[in-house]
């Protein structure tokens, strides 16, 4: 009898093991990829709502109202929480990012200048202002400028302190923004303003910095969201009730009222303006992605 026909020799069981192709986890399964993807997105999804199910049912609702979202109490912030807390926060946030946007160019500038010292002092400026914490610059400024130069204040007093250290915050993230959105306009255009008898200043001013500017909206418009929220460190500078803004306008009426609705109120002005901005980014964002 032929052994390979009978299956029995090793050499034949060895080539037809090796003739059949290897089977995959979906064909054990009985699966196909697709399906179980589909499989564990609906697991993923009936987890989700069994949490949410499982949060709702376990929260005391009544509780929640009456501490969270008490409307006697959120009532009571108005008109105060628009005139003053949130006028406020706006000089702030604007007054900072005005400086920092100032200052950051200028430090875009030396960073990429030919001239070493210059670089130097801006890269040692940014390492230094991008890695403290903002609410060390707001301490140095508010108590120990003070102490370092007895009899100086700087204009505007809280204003003008709470603006100066919002800016000098942001100058050190507006100069890389700006110093790669320089060197993302291409080098002939200098090329070309120069040919065109420009002198270096001129060309950067009038066909380099426009271009550049418009190509790091983005990210100063992520600058201008966190600034707004980083305004709220002025509560260490000690404010008084005509120059509080929202978080501690926000703290100071919880504590008063006994009552957690105005932390909620204040954090929901933020977002008024925050959520705005964010869609304005991505917005911004994604049309410089369709340009490219």
């Amino acid at each position: 009898m032929d052994g390979r026909r009978s299956g029995h020799d090793p050499v034949a069981c060895f080539l037809i093991m090796a003739d059949t192709p290897i089977t995959t986890e979906p064909a054990r399964s009985g699966l196909s990829p697709r399906k179980r993807r589909q499989i564990s997105l609906g697991v993923q999804y009936a987890v989700f709502v069994a949490v949410l199910v499982a949060v709702a049912m376990l929260a005391d609702w009544p509780k929640i109202a009456e501490n969270f979202l008490n409307g006697s109490v959120a009532a009571g912030m108005f008109p105060t929480l628009f005139t003053v807390a949130l006028k406020n926060t706006l000089i702030f946030t604007i007054a900072g990012y005005v400086i920092g946007f100032v200052l950051g160019l200028v430090l875009a500038l030396m960073r990429l200048s030919s001239v070493v010292p210059y670089r130097v002092v801006a890269l040692v400026y940014i390492e230094i202002f991008r890695g403290l914490p903002a609410l060390i610059i707001f301490l140095l400024l508010g108590f120990g400028l003070p102490i370092a130069f007895p009899g100086f204040r700087l204009p505007g007093d809280i204003y003008g302190t709470v603006a100066l250290a919002l800016g000098l915050v942001a100058a050190a993230y507006m100069a890389e923004s700006f110093r790669a959105g320089i060197q993302a306009v291409p080098k002939g255009q200098m090329e070309a303003a120069r040919s065109l008898g420009m002198k270096p200043g001129r060309a950067m001013l009038s066909i380099i910095l426009p271009q550049a500017i418009r190509i790091v909206i983005p990210p100063l418009t992520n600058e201008l969201i966190l600034l707004f929220k980083d305004s709220s460190l002025v509560f260490t500078l000690g404010v008084t009730a005509a120059t509080t803004e929202l978080t501690k306008f926000g703290s100071d009426t919880t504590i008063e009222q006994a009552n957690s609705t105005p932390l909620i109120v204040a954090g929901a002005t933020y977002l008024l303006i925050t959520i705005p901005l964010g869609i304005v980014v991505r917005r911004l964002e994604a049309r410089q992605g369709r340009k490219r």
